[in-house]
């Protein structure tokens, strides 16, 4: 990694780590915020911050276009993508998702080949690998699920991928901070919009831990996480950007071997540890642009 520059590794460490750490995040949230809302909530909350924290820095209100192009993107991505998860996870096991989520970075590499930038011989291998891994991994948990969670998280994953090559090729959202700002904004609103239309009620009661769940969303996960993958968007070939998608579990599985006294199997560090040799794979198959 020693060729990749310094923003660009902060980025990657800042998506494998706290991507991975959301999962008890979101867990603990749900306990008392229903998904649509808890997910929509908290990335109006993040977008605001981030827009005013913009405004302050004397950047530039976005133009209707960039709006536009900002909330399409948003929709699809935090709507769609991140939405459709939510409500597909109530019918499909948690390792049957994992595995679902593990194919994005060969469909992003896929679309990104329709625009004209196919992944090289070396990055192929770096996202096959890491999918074997991903899928080694998961066999340790159940592979449910009902044909409508299927589909949901079908939808929710080509939505995701859609958005971030749109982003990258296609539409223009605003500059720097202020077009992560728009996409969150109409994104979220998107989401407590559908979460008031389906009539979503609380989960349970509101608690300390689910509050302070949900500020580590706002700000952990979305503010620096998901600002952080949308400028490896803009920087680096799509394969190492979606590489989170292999990462993740990693760290999942090591946090709750660290400090929810969970077994770590000699299937799932066989599993880590070919992840692990993919992301090296992809790390050094392509110098990032500038």
């Amino acid at each position: 990694m020693r060729h990749l520059p310094r923003s660009v590794l902060t980025a990657l460490l800042t998506v494998y780590i706290v991507w991975g750490s959301t999962y008890f995040a979101i867990q603990v949230a749900l306990e008392s915020f229903p998904p649509l809302m808890m997910i929509g909530t908290r990335f109006v909350a993040a977008g605001s911050i981030l827009f005013l924290w913009q405004l302050w820095r004397g950047a530039t209100i976005p133009t209707w276009r960039e709006w536009r192009d900002g909330g399409i993107i948003g929709i699809l991505m935090l709507g769609g993508g991140t939405g459709l998860t939510a409500c597909a996870e109530q019918y499909v096991s948690s390792g049957l998702t994992a595995v679902f989520i593990a194919c994005s970075p060969m469909i992003l590499s896929g679309l990104s080949g329709l625009f004209g930038d196919w992944p090289r011989r070396h990055e192929w291998l770096g996202i096959l690998c890491g999918f074997a891994g991903a899928l080694l991994l998961a066999s340790d948990g159940e592979f449910a699920a009902k044909p409508v969670g299927v589909i949901l998280l079908l939808a929710a994953i080509l939505c995701w991928d859609v958005g971030s090559i749109l982003s990258q090729k296609k539409l223009k959202m605003a500059a720097g901070g202020m077009g992560f700002a728009s996409e969150m904004l109409v994104g979220g609103l998107f989401l407590v919009v559908a979460s008031i239309l389906l009539g979503e009620h609380a989960t349970g009661p509101v608690t300390f831990n689910a509050i302070a769940a949900w500020f580590y969303l706002v700000t952990a996960g979305s503010l620096l996480a998901f600002t952080a993958y949308m400028y490896l968007l803009s920087k680096v070939h799509t394969g190492l950007a979606a590489s989170y998608a292999y990462v993740n579990p990693v760290i999942a599985v090591a946090l709750g071997a660290a400090f929810g006294g969970e077994h770590i199997s000699l299937k799932a560090m066989l599993a880590m540890a070919i992840i692990l040799g993919s992301v090296m794979v992809l790390t050094s198959s392509r110098k990032p642009a500038k």
